[in-house]
């Protein structure tokens, strides 16, 4: 008996064949947290077990910004960081206070927070926002990105993050979709601004490879299609040998091991969006049969489809 499940809010053919674009519109960003953050004196901001997604736009001013595992970074007026995935960070004024002074904010407004000495000038304004993937297939796409972005004078990252801020605390029709969109759009600008130099494997290197590009260009564009390492080396002008380890090398992953990790971030996506049976997704990510894709898809996951499915809809 064919399995269906309740009826879904995007379909396949919403994912774009852009790589980029696909990732992030399968990441599914939305907003948790935006807020105007003013700061005056010694002041420092502590947290720690974080899991979502951080972003921060410094308007005006200089502060240090230390993501644990990390060297610190020093963020100046202008500035923009991106940090998809983050266990805890602090961040302070350039000198940080002695231990045991009071840190917390002081809200001034909707949205709005004051921090260090209450009666120093402000010599710090950002726009500090967290959001969710609400994805099924979160870590693997996450792991598919750099862990920071930091990027400086890209003024259409420091514009968009005031709109989100602004839609972020008005209640208007549609303000969830439009936050959406903006996110989306914030997180491409943010990726696509990096330094190809200084990226670690993955999504991004890949891309900035051109010899790679056709071919992740076809795995995210072709998830129905039938892929050969050998065509797509031939496809780049490389030797299947030599294809291999630049794949592996730029990316982090073997090319097919890749191919199969977005087929099921593509697959995972449909069967808790439902509407479709499983026959029908495994036909969409590339399976000649559910039973092809059951097996496949227990190996990478640990369960069945049709107990994912159930899982993620309980």
């Amino acid at each position: 008996m064919s399995l269906i499940i309740h009826q879904a809010s995007r379909s396949m053919l919403d994912i774009p064949s852009d790589p980029l674009a696909s990732v992030v519109t399968l990441l599914k960003p939305a907003v948790s947290i935006s807020k105007m953050v003013e700061a005056g004196g010694q002041w420092l901001v502590e947290r720690h077990d974080m899991t979502s997604p951080f972003y921060c736009a410094v308007v005006e001013g200089q502060c240090q910004l230390h993501v644990t595992g990390r060297n610190p970074v020093t963020l100046r007026g202008g500035d923009f960081v991106l940090i998809p995935h983050m266990q805890g960070f602090t961040m302070s004024s350039e000198v940080a206070p002695p231990p045991h002074v009071p840190r917390l904010p002081l809200e001034t407004g909707p949205g709005r927070f004051r921090l260090g000495v209450p009666h120093a000038p402000v010599d710090v304004r950002a726009l500090v926002g967290h959001c969710r993937f609400d994805t099924p297939a979160r870590g693997l796409l996450v792991s598919l990105l750099p862990d920071i972005i930091h990027v400086s004078g890209q003024r259409r990252l420091t514009a968009l993050v005031p709109i989100i801020h602004e839609e972020t605390s008005a209640d208007r029709p549609g303000r969830a979709m439009i936050l959406e969109r903006l996110l989306e759009v914030l997180l491409i600008e943010a990726l696509r601004s990096g330094s190809a130099a200084t990226l670690p494997p993955g999504l991004l290197r890949g891309l900035s490879d051109p010899q790679l590009a056709s071919a992740l260009q076809r795995i995210h564009a072709e998830a129905v299609g039938v892929l050969s390492v050998s065509e797509m080396a031939k496809e780049a002008g490389m030797s299947r040998s030599g294809f291999f380890e630049r794949f592996r090398k730029q990316t982090g992953r073997a090319p097919m091991e890749y191919a199969t990790d977005w087929r099921m971030a593509v697959a995972k996506t449909l069967l808790r969006q439902g509407g479709l049976t499983i026959a029908e997704i495994a036909m969409k990510v590339g399976y000649g049969s559910a039973s092809a894709f059951g097996l496949a898809f227990v190996r990478h996951e640990g369960q069945s489809p049709g107990a994912f499915a159930k899982n993620k809809r309980g």
